[in-house]
């Protein structure tokens, strides 16, 4: 474990109009809000005692879109957007890439999790406008910041609170050039510099990029990145870098696979529930990598054909969806499968490109969705009760494109 201990620059002005546009976001989980405002509450928003969860979906092939609400079952159409090749997500925002541009949508349903008590939200779902960059660009966020990176590693930071009153707003850019996306993380940004070789160096940047620490941790062909309660995992090719902070503190923790793994068969990818420390990833063909951040520990599971995978955390199952077309369920400890469905899905596409993008799992607290682009239809999955299938959604368009909001 490498371990580099800093001392913070002073604030940014862009970090203090964050925090202050923000409310508590930047607080520790036990000061107590300001005002009797509740946490993360924007104005025409309700507060629900629930996750108001809602499914933003996208037809790849004609461009229409929708958002589906978990709650009262409803659609909601949204802006057609042509030429849409992927769907990402921050938990509220809806991204649809595209060549030229990424196209937002405000799903309308967000939580803020504050450790000892989580807030629920629900507002009107609208469409924000397009953010620059096409193929390749990469958007991650935190309560106060978005952060594009494109392509050619260039990134702008965008004000969350613009988009958060359906505006795009001005960006700062961060100076120099960054390597995989660059990340929001403890009030700070995670990014990768490129060292040669194929090799990258781990650094933190204040909100405006200045540089505050550089961590004595590398990361060998950096793919991927995901957000868990104990810090940021990248890819690598030995295995996943974590990177976590305290007070000012960065800590880097390079977590390896237990023997050599062909590239072919890294994690790449990850999958999780949002603030999940079980991630899960393809390991190849035929099985499937379950990274457990807390013990630091990668376990391989033997499956059938992958076409999709994740998982909920520890007690919950594995769920994989292969190519039978059925979903299986695996124990995450032993490998063992536990439970499987009858074939949900009747054509599996070969390759995940444009509107023949597989198929996807979304799993949050209690349920996981299941996408049918053919059938036009998103199945709900009960994964404590052996892959039940609790609701099934027909839709007017094909779904080859679903992420989560609200969680």
């Amino acid at each position: 474990m490498f371990v580099r201990r800093i001392v913070l620059a002073p604030a940014s002005t862009l970090l203090a109009a964050v925090l202050l546009a923000t409310g508590c976001a930047g607080q520790d989980d036990t000061e107590s809000p300001p005002s009797n405002t509740p946490h993360g509450y924007v104005e025409g928003a309700t507060e629900s005692a629930e996750q108001q969860s809602r499914l933003l979906l996208g037809d790849a092939g004609t461009g229409d879109t929708r958002v589906l609400d978990l709650i009262t079952g409803k659609v909601h159409g949204t802006a057609r957007r042509t030429g849409v090749t992927e769907l990402t997500t921050d938990g509220r925002f809806g991204y649809f890439h595209g060549p030229d541009s990424t196209h937002v949508v405000d799903g309308g349903a967000w939580t803020v999790d504050h450790g000892d008590h989580v807030h629920y939200y629900r507002a009107k779902v609208q469409d924000v406008g397009d953010l620059p960059g096409g193929t390749g660009t990469r958007i991650r966020s935190d309560a106060g910041v978005t952060v594009v990176t494109g392509a050619d590693g260039a990134a702008d930071v965008y004000t969350r609170a613009d988009l958060e009153t359906s505006a795009i707003g001005t960006p700062v850019r961060l100076p120099g050039t960054y390597t995989g996306a660059v990340v929001p993380y403890a009030e700070h940004l995670i990014a990768l510099t490129d060292v040669g070789d194929g090799r990258a160096k781990a650094v933190v940047l204040d909100r405006a990029g200045k540089r505050v620490a550089t961590p004595e941790a590398g990361c060998q062909d950096p793919r991927g990145d995901a957000v868990t309660r104990r810090g940021i995992v990248l890819g690598c090719a030995d295995g996943a870098l974590l990177i976590h902070g305290n007070d000012g503190t960065f800590n880097a923790e390079k977590i390896r696979y237990s023997a050599d793994v062909p590239t072919v068969e890294r994690a790449t990818e990850f999958r999780h529930r949002a603030g999940s420390t079980t991630l899960t990833a393809r390991a190849g063909k035929n099985a499937v990598w379950v990274l457990d951040v807390i013990e630091r520990a990668w376990t391989r599971v033997e499956t059938g054909p992958v076409v999709a995978a994740n998982a909920a955390g520890e007690g919950s199952p594995l769920i994989v969806l292969e190519t039978d077309g059925a979903l299986h369920g695996y124990d995450i400890v032993d490998g063992k499968e536990t439970a499987v469905t009858q074939p949900l899905i009747e054509h599996i596409p070969e390759a995940a490109t444009g509107e023949t993008a597989a198929p996807v799992i979304e799993v949050d607290r209690s349920r996981a969705y299941l996408n049918d682009p053919a059938g036009k239809r998103v199945y709900e999955i009960d994964y404590n009760d052996n892959l039940r299938i609790s609701r099934t959604f027909d839709l007017d368009v094909r779904p080859s494109l679903m992420v989560e909001a609200g969680r």
